[in-house]
């Protein structure tokens, strides 16, 4: 997958010893650095050949017009962008006024890597200029988790050799559109090539309008007003510089650029170091002259305290992170490398989002725009949930401030509550393509499911009661209207589940099986409030409105509804209609024509059984205590054949699902393709950022799938299914605040309890308790059903059930088609 003398294998690092442009894209995602409110790509500091010099501040974004070729009542009609802000990541070393460049320069010597025990990315070179002068560069880019304003940036430039002439040149610069300070394009700039709805969209016109702007000795500051969404922004960088040499400064200041050069002296063997503290702070409407004053009070601390303090406490707060969240799998440091680059993503992503939500690709590209997507509430809450549950708390507190443009959304498409949208910035609907996008009614259901699952991890009722309730009774009153009464079953029609291969359907079993879920628990916890907490129960149905009547009819509808099933096949139909299409041959499709939807128009997948993520397996994983081992066994191995791992999120609950039927070879397959897929680029798009709902995955495939883990009705249960070629399986889990470490090995699981209070769980229906300081050893007879190989497209005579397998001609084939001039012949 990876080439390894390139990226050696590092338990606690991603290293890179070999510099490449080949693959600017990925290592500058691979080797970002970000604290969930603002990250910046891995670009270098030279400032040259880069694929995208970027720097992210969460929900930072502009807002466009979308234009429709055909427009209708309901639409969406503003696009979200989120923006690429102006770059602090410039420090240009010259040597005997020769530029350092990245892309020309003579390195005798290179290494770059993530730390993952600091989340600091380092650099060292040596390199030969020209005249034969070596330079030793060592560079560092922290992004503090501490303050979340705050990145502190390094370089340490040593002449060995010689004495020489040495210019720093820190820049923080505004690009408009990847243009660099010139009004040219990075080296290596994007390929232009077929639509994919999976990039950003580009604004040609100006998105940041200048503000106030100064420079004052070392430190410069350029503030912004987004031209549409009016949103504001602020970086300031101030400067030290250590070194023996004599040296002097100079500062230049315009509106897109700031610089603060320094001339040194170089002595041979003499150092300089210089340090560039830089503050981003963004507001929706804070005028631009109050975020200076914030960012001046963010370097004035960040300066005072001392440069070593920052990488000190950085990696304190690392230590403290990967105690809580570090799963370990014994004698494979290749597994363990990639594991823990996983987990460090999710922390880089969503750790100080403090009220905002979790970007599809976190801050380390403009992939998917910087949306939201229901990928948050489904691949990366459970991680959050059991290793820091208060940025799960947070996360849902942004879903919760966006409700009241999901209730005029709801309003908008003739619905009860509130309609959660499925790619959003700012709460409002922003996908064009509504078939895809706002049909996936599924969401509301998928945030009812994320909130009802951290106060179960964690006991949080407080915030149920006082915020999440909100979001439960508004969800459950859109199915209330959505969905409709037919011979004593309630159906919901004109929905799009997670499988984007199959739209706009009825019955869709996914989306049944969690709207069913999110309207009894919305019932549930209605009553329980009004048993448990009269006066929050009564404060509730005053702010809402709910009424007696309305949430029993919550319950009734849960109760009634429709789960589509299937006598014949035995298998649970993804839709109403989904065994009466073709089959796709997905065996016989290229390699070349995937993924489907970059080579095939929506209307010719649309007609065939074929999908994008199996969400029938994603419903039996999600909702498992509803369905039986005999139907979880029957659809998966009817589904699995027919999905095409087109989307990143697909593997993830089939490598779950795959462990607990007995597929264990395939598991591991499929785990190893998650875990893998930003890191050996295995979708081609890993340059667009980080597949962060991936990478939560990743953990859920581990503990929930290789280790066993659920919480059905609030109760912890393992059922553990250990790869054969694993040793064991480590991970930490904190429930109701008391952290467990939980040690999975073929012959037993071991529990073990720190402070806190008593916890019981099960293992394969057996009850036990453990308490604190104590563990609780359990032996395992076996590591679960175990069957080989993997299941293949399942055909039978009725034709009607199963259609003839077929695949839209290739490229080739269709060249051996005659034209119609031929045939006239």
């Amino acid at each position: 997958m990876m080439d390894r003398e390139r990226f050696p294998i590092d338990p606690w690092r991603l290293v890179e010893t070999r510099f490449s442009e080949k693959d600017l894209g990925v290592t500058e995602t691979i080797f970002a650095s970000g604290n969930g409110y603002f990250g910046m790509r891995a670009d270098y500091p030279e400032g040259s050949a880069a694929h995208e010099q970027g720097t992210f501040v969460n929900g930072f974004h502009e807002t466009w017009p979308i234009q429709h070729a055909e427009g209708a009542y309901g639409f969406a009609e503003v696009g979200q962008t989120i923006v690429n802000v102006p770059d602090a990541k410039v420090m240009r070393v010259y040597v005997d006024d020769e530029p350092m460049s990245i892309d020309l320069a003579d390195m005798a010597e290179y290494e770059r890597s993530l730390d993952f025990r600091d989340a600091t990315q380092r650099r060292q070179i040596r390199w030969v200029t020209a005249t034969g002068k070596q330079v030793l560069l060592e560079s560092n880019r922290l992004i503090s988790f501490e303050d979340r304003h705050l990145a502190v940036m390094q370089m340490k430039v040593t002449v060995l050799n010689a004495d020489a002439p040495v210019v720093v040149n820190c820049q923080v610069i505004n690009r408009q559109d990847g243009e660099d300070e010139y009004g040219g394009r990075p080296k290596v700039a994007k390929a232009e090539g077929i639509a994919d709805p999976r990039k950003s969209e580009k604004i040609r016109e100006r998105v940041l309008i200048p503000q106030e702007h100064w420079q004052a000795g070392a430190r410069s500051t350029l503030s912004y007003r987004t031209a549409s969404s009016g949103m504001t922004l602020a970086v300031l960088a101030d400067h030290v510089v250590e070194t023996e040499n004599d040296f002097e400064s100079r500062g230049l200041i315009e509106p897109d650029i700031a610089r603060n050069v320094f001339r040194i002296d170089a002595k041979a063997g003499v150092p300089v170091t210089v340090t560039k503290f830089v503050s981003y702070h963004s507001s929706r409407g804070v005028p631009a002259a109050e975020l200076i004053d914030r960012g001046r009070r963010t370097l004035d601390r960040a300066m005072s305290e001392g440069i070593d303090t920052h990488f000190v406490r950085q990696r304190a707060w690392l230590d403290a992170f990967w105690e809580r969240s570090d799963v370990r799998v014994s004698g494979n440091d290749a597994l363990q490398q990639a594991i823990r680059w996983c987990l460090l993503q999710i922390a880089m992503a969503s750790a100080r989002a403090d009220g905002w939500g979790v970007p599809a690709k976190g801050m380390t590209g403009s992939g998917y725009s910087g949306h939201y997507f229901w990928d948050t509430e489904v691949y990366v809450m459970p991680f959050l949930d059991y290793t820091s549950p208060r940025w799960a708390r947070n996360a849902l507190r942004a879903r919760s401030t966006m409700l009241p443009a999901a209730r005029r959304r709801a309003s908008q498409l003739s619905e009860a509550g509130a309609l959660i949208p499925w790619r959003t910035i700012n709460g409002e609907e922003a996908s064009a393509y509504y078939a895809a996008g706002t049909a996936q009614f599924h969401i509301n259901a998928d945030v009812a499911y994320a909130l009802v699952k951290y106060v179960r991890a964690t006991g949080d009722e407080k915030f149920m009661a006082e915020q999440g309730v909100d979001i439960l009774v508004e969800t459950a009153r859109l199915w209330s209207t959505l969905g409709f009464w037919r011979g004593g079953e309630f159906h919901i029609h004109g929905v799009t589940g997670p499988d984007e291969y199959t739209t706009v359907v009825n019955d869709n079993l996914f989306t049944n099986v969690m709207a069913r879920f999110n309207l009894r628990a919305a019932s549930r916890v209605v009553q329980q409030m009004a048993e448990r907490a009269p006066d929050m129960h009564r404060a509730m149905s005053e702010r809402l409105g709910v009424r007696p009547d309305e949430v029993d009819s919550w319950e009734k509808m849960g109760a009634a509804m429709f789960i589509p099933y299937s006598e014949e096949a035995g298998i649970h139909p993804q839709d109403a209609l989904f065994l009466e299409r073709e089959l796709w041959d997905l065996e016989n499709t290229p390699d070349s024509q995937r993924p489907l939807l970059l080579h095939f128009h929506p209307l010719v997948i649309y007609r065939f059984q074929v999908l994008k993520q199996a969400d029938v397996v994603l419903a039996q994983f999600l909702q498992g205590d509803w369905f039986t081992p005999e139907e979880k066994l029957a659809d998966f191995e009817y589904y699995d054949p027919l999905t095409t791992a087109d989307s990143t999120l697909s593997g993830v609950a089939q490598a779950v699902m795959a462990a607990e039927v007995g597929y264990q070879d395939l598991a591991l397959e499929y785990f190893e393709h998650s875990l893998f897929v930003d890191l050996a680029d295995l979708h081609h798009n890993a340059a667009d950022g980080v597949h962060i709902a991936a990478a939560g995955g990743v953990w859920m495939a581990l503990v929930n799938g290789f280790g066993g883990m659920r919480d059905f009705a609030g109760k912890l249960s393992f059922d553990p299914r250990l790869p054969e070629s694993w040793q064991d399986l480590r991970f930490p889990l904190t429930w109701h605040g008391t952290r467990l470490e939980v040690t999975l090995t073929r012959d037993e699981i071991v529990v073990a309890a720190g402070e806190g209070e008593e916890v019981g769980f099960s293992v394969r229906g057996e009850d036990f308790v453990v308490r604190p300081g104590e563990r609780v050893a359990v032996a395992l007879t076996s590591q679960g059903p175990v069957r080989p190989g993997k299941p293949a497209i399942r055909r039978h005579d009725d034709d009607s059930l199963y259609p003839r397998a077929i695949v839209p001609p290739t490229p080739d084939e269709a060249d051996l088609i005659p034209e119609f001039g031929e045939l006239g012949e």
